[in-house]
């Protein structure tokens, strides 16, 4: 919806409940939960975390279907899971039933004969169904499915996916897969120490190149590869990884969302905790979303409400692998901001203004640096050269003493929390000695050094010894992805300072406005608008003094009663687009012109087909500035709100936000300055200032009524909304209700 001004409907399949239209919804418990824990629509407002260290560290593995015959494929996974368990210090129990051992390890021919509870299954079965229900009987704690052939081949492979989950829900245990792989079973660094990144994928194979900075100095503690998620899924991960300490960031690969209100309360989590999580999601487009659904068959939601709801809930939306690994090992390794202004420096003059412009144009503050500190880089820095910002240093200083001098002064500069030094190519020996100047300085501060090393070798002996060599500088390979990454890491740190969860103040029990807008329902169907106002009214939402009349003689007293000049509409329940048809007159001024325009519109209507249940005969409410403000469903998400420009323009223009509720005041603030149009609101070409806070209301209220009436109000388009000039409302001049 909103980008039209009538969406096509969609449902919600995500949904553990399905209620129809005219049934009494909020309060009862789910899943056991206390109802304090659960919103007004009987939602949960926390996530559960699930406790996986068993999965990751467990005491006693099966492998079933495991084999030592060279040339089989289960060959080889058997031996990375031998040397893995051995790491663990796990005891490995080889399963087959026409095998006396494996690698030299007595083999039992069928999970029945397990010596004892383990906590972790590998099956290397093509069908796992019928050994998951023999691993209920014996109380196994985890299972791991390689085999494919499931959701992502279509509506078969679903089904007997459907079967599987099943059969894990009524086991007890919890299973990973199916369609994963052996990343979870990775040999991981054990040499390397500071925060570390955990990892999420849906497809192993995206989450090499993250996996891959272990050879970069970077430590990564998990890799959970979730495949098809009939059970676990990205959500349970977050959610786990986010209470390990060790754990500096999340990094995730996600090609759809099984479950968007568990990713989000997964989100608000780790925001909670202060751990970054950073993602790649596919599908901004119509060909990666077909993609992605045809290898995992997830759903993979309407890009612009996940990019929402993912900024909502501060997870960071990154397009390449490569972005992700640079904005991972940053957030998980650097330490808070002292401040959030950027200081370029470089020995060029061009490629600091390069740099420098790219920085803006991100939005990261660029301080100037006060004449004090400029004068004190002018003690080092010939004076022909700027050391505003960004700071150039002509070159030779570098080659000696200053240059520590010039490094160690910028990032004194209170005014500075980012120092980064773009280092085009190795020219020794200026730059070995720049490097290490910039190690040695980064090392006795608490600021953020960053160095993009531009060389395309990568051999330099500055780079793979000295740069790499450090834990206390941010190493870059593009001046994009470091911007990028400082950008993101700024960003991360004031979302946590300022967060407040929106779920600790989501509404737990039904407004008295609510029980008023059921008795308005009409189960299936589309309310007139004057129904549809009433709805509006019932939750404080103002609209145009109006009456709906049935006949001429009543059409004039009324348009006495509201005031000239007035608009007239035709109202009925199936009325999609009324000025299309002409059944909208507005500027009437007397009562010869409303006689004659009530007979007009119902000729009209008579004519088109149309049943009314009357005419409306409205307030004309001018001089304000068009918006809309409307509530529709996500795929994944459920209710929606969503504000943009209204009026005739909604469909050309499409400038709208979205955010996914509950959200606060602040959220729907945001909403207001994502638009491109914001400035109308602010006041253009001599027009007052609108009242924005009354605009906010409105968000807010239609909120709380997507919160409780969201399952059961299909679509609310409020178009337009007049926002009035300050300190004078907001009024719904139009509105459509449908109704599940």
């Amino acid at each position: 919806m909103l980008g039209s001004t009538h969406g096509t409907l969609t449902t919600d399949s995500r949904r553990a409940r399905v209620i129809a239209c005219g049934e009494h919804r909020p309060g009862p418990a789910v899943h056991g939960r206390p109802s304090d824990d659960l919103d007004v629509s009987g939602r949960p407002l926390h996530a559960d975390v699930p406790d996986l260290d068993r999965l990751f560290r467990p005491e006693s593995v099966a492998v079933v279907g495991a084999s030592d015959a060279e040339g089989r494929p289960n060959t080889g996974i058997t031996r990375q899971l031998l040397s893995w368990a051995e790491r663990m210090g796990a005891r490995l129990h080889p399963v087959h039933p026409s095998r006396a051992q494996v690698f030299g390890i007595p083999c039992l021919p069928s999970v029945a004969d397990l010596p004892e509870q383990v906590d972790l299954a590998v099956l290397l079965v093509a069908d796992p169904l019928p050994v998951i229900e023999e691993l209920a009987e014996s109380k196994a704690k985890f299972a791991v499915v390689f085999a494919s052939g499931f959701a992502e081949t279509g509506e078969r492979g679903a089904a007997a996916q459907a079967r599987l989950a099943a059969a894990v829900g009524r086991s007890g245990m919890r299973l990973l897969g199916p369609n994963t792989n052996l990343n979870a079973f990775e040999r991981f660094r054990d040499d390397l120490d500071g925060p570390a990144i955990a990892l999420v994928t849906q497809s192993g194979h995206q989450g090499r190149p993250v996996f891959a900075l272990q050879e970069l100095g970077v430590r990564l503690s998990h890799w959970a590869p979730t495949g098809n998620e009939a059970d676990l899924e990205t959500a349970d991960f977050i959610s786990y990884f986010a209470e390990q300490p060790e754990v500096g960031a999340v990094a995730a690969y996600m090609e759809g969302l099984k479950d968007g209100r568990a990713f989000l309360l997964a989100a608000d989590r780790a925001a909670r905790r202060g751990v970054p999580v950073v993602a790649v999601k596919v599908g901004r487009t119509e060909t990666g979303a077909r993609t992605a659904a045809s290898h995992t068959g997830k759903l993979t939601g309407a890009d612009d409400v996940v990019d929402a709801a993912m900024r909502q809930f501060g997870v960071i939306r990154v397009d390449g692998l490569d972005e992700l690994q640079d904005t991972a090992a940053l957030l998980a390794r650097a330490r808070p901001p002292r401040a959030d202004g950027v200081v370029v420096y470089s020995i060029s003059g061009g490629t600091g203004a390069h740099v420098a412009d790219l920085a803006t144009g991100l939005g990261l503050r660029m301080p100037v640096l006060s004449e004090a500190r400029q004068a004190e880089l002018h003690q080092w820095i010939p004076e022909y050269l700027s050391v505003a910002n960004p700071i150039d240093n002509g070159g030779h200083p570098v080659g000696d003493e200053r240059g520590r001098k010039i490094i160690d002064s910028l990032l004194d500069d209170p005014e500075v929390g980012v120092l980064i030094c773009p280092i085009t190519g190795p020219f020794p020996p200026l730059s070995d000695r720049l490097v290490r100047d910039l190690v040695d300085a980064a090392e006795r501060t608490d600021k953020l050094v960053c160095v993009v090393w531009g060389s395309p070798v990568g051999t330099e002996p500055a780079y793979r010894e000295v740069l790499l060599g450090s834990s206390r500088v941010a190493t870059f390979r593009t001046v994009g992805n470091c911007l990028s990454a400082v950008r993101a890491y700024l960003g991360h740190h004031r979302f946590v300072r300022d967060y407040r969860s929106p779920f600790d103040e989501a509404p737990r029990t039904p407004s008295p406005s609510y029980r008023k807008a059921r008795e308005l329902f009409q189960p299936g169907g589309q309310l007139s608008e004057h129904a549809a106002k009433q709805l509006l009214r019932a939750y404080g939402i103002r609209v145009p003094r109006e009456q709906l009349v049935t006949s001429a003689a009543a059409a004039v007293r009324a348009a006495g009663l509201v005031g000239y000049p007035v608009v007239m509409k035709a109202s009925g329940a199936r009325i999609a687009h009324k000025s299309e048809l002409g059944l909208v007159k507005v500027g009437l001024t007397s009562a010869a012109q409303v006689r004659d325009t009530y007979r007009e519109l119902t000729d009209i209507a008579r004519y088109e087909g149309v049943d009314l249940d009357g005419v409306l005969v409205c307030q004309m409410v001018e001089h304000g500035v068009e918006m809309v403000v409307g509530l529709s469903h996500d795929e994944l998400f459920g209710p929606t709100v969503t504000v943009g420009l209204g009026g005739v323009l909604v469909e050309v223009l499409r400038d709208t936000a979205v955010r996914v509720p509950p959200f606060g005041e602040e959220q729907a603030r945001n909403m207001l300055a994502e638009l491109r149009g914001r400035a109308l609101l602010d006041g253009v070409r001599g027009r007052p200032p609108a009242d924005v806070d009354a605009l906010v209301e409105v968000v807010l209220r239609v909120q709380r009524m997507a919160l409780e009436l969201g399952d059961d109000l299909a679509e609310l388009d409020i178009n337009p909304l007049m926002v009035l000039p300050r300190g004078h409302g907001a009024v719904a001049l139009d509105a459509l209700a449908v109704c599940r």
